[in-house]
């Protein structure tokens, strides 16, 4: 056939021709798929349908309050109401979402706009709000869930339509299934509450449904031939590293990245593999990302480009130009090779937030002379990503927790996390991303880091190392974070040994320190209650209070205060005293005289274990019995013969004691300082949820900060031990003055939370910020707040 033939071939359907001959019957293998799409997305509704009157019957039956149940009753009655105008409405967008496919004009689910032309959801209220997010979330994870089929189905629908089809504009993607049934969901007047749970539904039985119909759809078009070789995976780079080997059952590739957004034969880096993980986080998170991506797809509706509430002016979203064609991902990561070959890199945690804001700038003014144009338009997903790495490394650049010198050498790392996620989309939804797992790890080393505790800057210059190797090496191979990380883990892991050896020797001798206190407390205690406010003669105060005092601590750390030496050493202490008492008849005189013998053995015992010198036992021996011999006169004396003091040497002197104290030093010890007012009871109740392994900075009365880390709470004294990263004490507090100096602002408690969740969350909330500002709640606030115009 010449090629101005206008005449149709025959196609034999079982002989599965090639694509070359499927371009003469597009429209009718297009009206197939148009065809199955409505017949097989309306059943899925009816079943979602099906099943919302008993699901919601369940929840009204169950709920907690008569006006809750109303609430669902009402729903009930609504949903049966509605229900074939939902499903005619729902098949006729879709029907509709095919015409405007045709048509160039992209999916039915882009924002309406009002009279004036300006964007209703730059107004939307919370309600929509989370209706919007209820659905992007749905949607982002049937995209993630079936990214290849997704992939396989939309290269065929280009293929017969002419058009580039992607996941945002097929007109039977998750996308589109979710805006049609969103738009015929308005039909319903029900509450939030309802409304959610039907959008539930919708998720389990609807696009859950989508993973055969997309099945069938390939099947469809492959027996009509189109593109039937079409391989399920993309090839791998020669010399990229191999994948895995698979369990049986398990996806052709584990965590493979958006393949219609990967440059040619990339396979994601899926070779570097992921880290086990728990399918719980790994739902909340992927549940985030799909929140991140609502919302900044709403911030993109802004059809001026200007700037959302909270957003910075870096971040302005692309003017869309319609006659350049958007950059794809090759082009883009052209363009971040030269830029991350040039001096971006900055000294400071300043300097490095101001190239920050200037690298989506930078891109396309690059990918634009890389095309020899003057300006340049990328893909409305594709902008987001690159928004969201640069909110990212916005807020690395203004964590508290990473010190200034270490917020910009990891702020330098923009543009190879940039890379990183134009190549899989995978690194914000998956925690255990290799490269997001490195991340983590460089921030977590990084925040006990100071000068004081890097003298010799071993972990500065390793950071720096890493840094400046990602620089220069990373272009695609996502298997060179695996790589680093593993290298920097053993690292760290070395250093960890040599600061928990140091700091197991800190907490030994604090904790030897604290016992020996305390032990030197309760035996003054002890010692002091039985010759307070008692006639007892000096010399035994002396013997009590030094050397059997000392005694009393031995056997309270060897023993401890409920063995029987204890016991046995303070019973020798009442005896003693007692004495010494003046004895007033023959029965205490016979006592005493039978009693001698043991008390002498028992403080010879007790003077030998403190080491007493020889010589002073002898000279107090002698004494003892010079008082004895008073006692056990017939006469009764009124008191005690007193012989001249022995002066008592003390080997082992108690807590600040000079030589001449008493055991009542050992308990006016000078108190640990308190705070001038009391904490209230908050900030003590933050103390005592500190955890053994959290990271605080102190800042002292002259503004210098050290960062330090809680080692040990005594169990004695209730003290905090605070150490630093090479396991060097640096303080002590009690918990009072803990929590005088946390309201006081003098100590700030770093955060647990791993460097790339945090960051998630805060970007989350700003976002929420930004949209809240421009709600018409928002609006008429502010209004209300102007003052009244004269």
């Amino acid at each position: 056939m010449s090629s101005n033939d206008n005449n149709p071939k025959v196609v034999d359907l079982n002989q599965r021709t090639t694509a070359a001959a499927l371009g003469e019957r597009p429209a009718e293998a297009f009206g197939q798929v148009r065809t199955h799409a409505l017949k097989r997305l309306t059943a899925l509704a009816t079943t979602l349908f099906e099943n919302a009157d008993d699901a919601l019957f369940d929840l009204a039956s169950k709920a907690d309050s008569n006006a809750v149940q109303a609430t669902y009753f009402d729903g009930m009655r609504e949903v049966r109401k509605k229900r074939q105008q939902i499903e005619l409405r729902f098949q006729e967008q879709l029907a509709r979402q095919f015409i405007d496919f045709v048509a160039g004009r992209g999916i039915g689910g882009k924002p309406e706009t009002n009279a004036t032309g300006e964007l209703s959801l730059s107004l939307v209220d919370n309600t929509e709000l989370e209706e919007s997010l209820a659905v992007a979330s749905m949607v982002a994870k049937t995209e993630n869930r079936l990214q290849r089929v997704l992939f396989a189905l939309n290269q065929r629908l280009s293929h017969i339509t002419n058009q580039r089809v992607e996941d945002a504009n097929s007109p039977i993607g998750p996308t589109a299934v979710g805006q049609a049934f969103r738009q015929a969901s308005g039909e319903l007047e029900v509450e939030l509450p309802v409304r959610l749970i039907i959008y539930k539904l919708f998720d389990r039985y609807v696009m859950g449904g989508l993973d055969a119909f997309y099945d069938e759809l390939n099947a469809l078009l492959v027996h009509a031939g189109v593109l039937p070789q079409m391989r399920a995976t993309v090839q791998r780079r020669p010399g990229a590293p191999a994948p895995p080997p698979r369990a049986p059952g398990a996806p052709a590739v584990p965590g493979a990245p958006m393949p219609q957004q990967m440059p040619d034969g990339f396979d994601g880096g899926a070779g570097a593999g992921y880290l086990p993980v728990d399918a719980a986080a790994a739902e909340l998170q992927a549940n985030l990302y799909s929140s991140l991506r609502a919302m900044l797809a709403n911030r993109r509706t802004d059809i001026d480009g200007a700037t959302a509430a909270g957003i910075p002016t870096g971040y302005t979203t692309v003017n869309y130009n319609p006659n350049v064609a958007p950059l794809n991902i090759p082009e883009l990561l052209s363009a971040l090779t030269i830029l991350q070959n040039q001096n971006l890199s900055a000294q400071s945690a300043a300097e490095s937030a101001q190239v920050a804001l200037k690298v989506k700038e930078e891109l396309l003014g690059q990918a634009g002379k890389l095309r020899g144009e003057t300006g340049a338009n990328v893909s409305g997903a594709d902008e987001d990503t690159i928004d969201l790495v640069g909110l990212l490394f916005e807020y690395i650049l203004q964590d508290r927790n990473l010190p200034a010198e270490m917020q910009a050498m990891l702020g330098r790392l923009q543009i190879p996390f940039l890379k990183v996620a134009l190549l899989d989309k995978h690194l914000f939804a998956r925690r255990t991303h290799p490269a997001r797992v490195l991340l983590d790890s460089l921030a977590q080393a990084c925040v006990g880091w100071s000068e004081e505790s890097d003298r010799d800057r071993r972990l500065h210059d390793k950071v720096k190392e890493i840094v400046e190797s990602l620089l220069k090496d990373f272009e695609d191979d996502l298997g060179i974070f695996d790589r680093v990380r593993i290298d920097f883990e053993a690292f760290v892991e070395t250093n960890k040994r040599r600061a928990d050896l140091a700091e197991q020797r800190a907490s030994e001798a604090t904790r030897g320190r604290e016992k020996l206190l305390d032990a030197r407390r309760t035996a003054a205690r002890e010692i002091m209650q039985r010759i307070e406010n008692r006639p007892v003669p000096e010399l035994i105060k002396n013997l009590l209070s030094r050397p059997w005092a000392n005694y009393l601590v031995l056997v309270m750390l060897r023993q401890g205060d409920t063995s029987n030496e204890w016991r046995h050493a303070l019973r020798f202490a009442d005896e003693l005293i007692w004495s010494v008492q003046p004895k007033h008849n023959a029965a205490e005189r016979e006592r005493l005289q039978a009693i001698l013998p043991q008390l002498e053995k028992t403080l010879r015992h007790g003077l030998a274990t403190v080491a007493f010198d020889e010589n002073d036992v002898r000279r107090l021996m002698q004494q003892l019995n010079v008082v004895y011999q008073s006692l056990l006169q017939p006469a009764e004396p009124t008191q005690v013969t007193e012989a001249p003091p022995l002066e008592l040497t003390d080997p082992m002197p108690l807590a600040n004691q000079d030589a001449g104290d008493s055991v009542m030093a050992s308990i006016e010890e000078e108190p640990d300082p308190q705070p001038a007012e009391p904490p209230t009871e908050n900030w003590v109740q933050a103390v005592r949820e500190l955890k053994v392994g959290t990271w605080i900075e102190f800042l002292d009365a002259n503004g210098a900060k050290e960062r330090a880390k809680l080692s040990w709470i005594s169990p004695i004294s209730s003290k905090y031990l605070f150490v630093n990263r090479k396991g060097l004490k640096v303080a002590d507090r009690t918990a009072a003055q803990l929590a005088a100096d946390l309201a006081a602002g003098h100590v700030t408690v770093l955060e647990e939370v791993p460097l790339f969740d945090r960051a998630l969350d805060a970007i989350v909330e700003r976002l929420k910020a930004a949209h809240a500002a421009k709600s018409p709640t928002a609006t008429a606030d502010e209004a209300s707040q102007q003052p009244a115009a004269s």
